[in-house]
């Protein structure tokens, strides 16, 4: 199994993680051409740097012919937070600024932007995931709906574009289980548009709950929301550092160079042993509401409604409220993109006044869809494995269905000719794997 360990003694950033993701191996052409491939004017340059005597890898955005971080800005209001959030020990602001980065965006259009660009589909998630997360913390903070985010700092250039090619590069590295050691977040205090704040910002102190971090170095911000963002897209573990065989080792470079103190993140790369496998993971929205005054037909349109807007699964349990009386307890897992929407959907189709959102971290099996030809017909069998072994097969419920009433048969006869002739080899037809 392949395991990746993040150790972020220094913080961790967008750039950091681009010239770990290089220094350990990801082609640099591969990240080059993502960048170009956005179409938002970006170009990495990347060179070899000293940190308190450590080779590392720097990796800088372009927007033109100028840093990203540094391009003109188009014209003037406050930050949502007015520091750098993607270079951390970068530089320090004495006093809020009023500017606005010139293609600062909204999360609704960040968002358009990714699912049209050309990513593969596992970079594609990774990213929406790590932007849903930025959107939910800011929109917590502020109090405010997810949609109505704008991103200032996180909405540029530069930071869209640590974040899509992390994404590109974490994809590329196929790795199975993530592990991260506890986090420095650095110290001191941060001047933020709501006035100083203590190290780590408010966005960050909220993308780093659950996580264990401490403060170690030279003060300033050691980690910012990009990489807290990652970290948690990532579902990393913090259970210690795995028993693995590191066969890459990569070390990406802040902005900032203190004396005696490396400002870089380690990446590495390598294999565990089965004893010590363990389950792929990703991270997933859950929405509850308990409700006692609707009817069971009404949950149940909205729960079939919830799997049509990209739910993943849903649940009606049975719950007993205050006063004793029955009611229903309504579950929504889906991934944090479609999270907003299908909140909307439940406030609107059920008589809810309001609901509980979590971001969670699931175990999961890698699955594939397969066609099999039975006498009933073609039937799709997903499959379940783990490590390159069959642990599961489920013939499809719908073509089941489909295939009993179309033969007059019963559905357990469907199900078990479609298990015959997986077991028998008969030639399958793999087609689009499912969530």
């Amino acid at each position: 199994m392949k395991v990746g360990y993040l150790e972020c003694f220094a913080g961790l950033s967008g750039d950091m993680m681009l010239g770990a993701l290089i220094d350990a191996g990801v082609p640099a052409a591969l990240l080059s051409e993502t960048a170009a491939a956005l179409g938002i004017g970006a170009s990495l340059k990347m060179h070899a740097v000293d940190r308190s005597g450590i080779r590392a890898a720097k990796v800088d955005v372009y927007a033109g012919e100028e840093l990203a971080e540094h391009a003109p800005h188009a014209h003037s209001h406050d930050h949502l937070h007015d520091h750098d959030h993607d270079h951390p020990h970068s530089h320090d602001h004495a006093h809020p600024h009023s500017h606005s980065h010139a293609h600062g965006r909204t999360w609704k259009q960040i968002r358009a932007l990714l699912e049209a660009a050309p990513l593969p589909e596992p970079a594609r998630r990774l990213a929406l995931d790590t932007f849903a997360l930025l959107a939910g913390a800011e929109a917590k903070i502020h109090g405010m709906a997810v949609e109505d985010v704008h991103f200032h700092e996180v909405g540029n250039v530069d930071t869209i574009t640590d974040i899509v090619c992390a994404a590109v590069g974490l994809a590329w590295l196929d790795v199975n289980a993530w592990y991260a050691a506890p986090v420095n977040v650095g110290s001191g205090f941060v001047q933020c548009a709501h006035g100083q704040f203590p190290v780590p910002a408010p966005a960050t102190a909220e993308l780093l709950r659950g996580v264990p971090v401490y403060s170690a170095g030279p003060a300033g911000e050691a980690i910012t929301p990009t990489g807290a963002a990652l970290l948690r897209a990532l579902g990393c573990r913090f259970e210690g550092k795995p028993i693995f065989a590191a066969q890459s080792v990569g070390y990406g470079a802040g902005t900032r160079n203190p004396k005696d103190f490396p400002n870089v993140v380690r990446l590495s790369i390598g294999e565990a042993g089965q004893a010590t496998a363990s389950f792929a993971t990703d991270t997933v929205t859950v929405l509850e509401c308990a409700i006692d005054d609707a009817s069971p037909q009404v949950l149940a349109h909205a729960l079939e409604l919830a799997l049509e807007y990209g739910a993943l699964d849903t649940l009606a349990t049975p719950a007993t409220m205050k006063k004793g009386r029955p009611g229903t307890l309504l579950t929504v897992l889906c991934r944090p993109e479609h999270a907003d929407a299908l909140a909307a959907l439940l406030f609107r189709e059920t008589t809810t006044l309001g609901m509980r959102r979590r971001h969670e971290q699931r175990l999961i099996l890698d699955r594939q869809m397969v066609t099999v030809e039975t006498r009933f017909g073609r039937i799709r069998v997903k499959l379940a494995s783990h490590a390159g072994e069959r642990l599961n097969a489920m013939p499809e419920y719908e073509d089941c269905r489909r295939a009993a009433r179309e033969h007059a048969a019963p559905i357990q006869q469907v199900m078990q000719a479609a298990l015959a002739a997986l077991s028998e080899a008969a030639p399958v037809r793999p087609i689009e794997e499912t969530a």
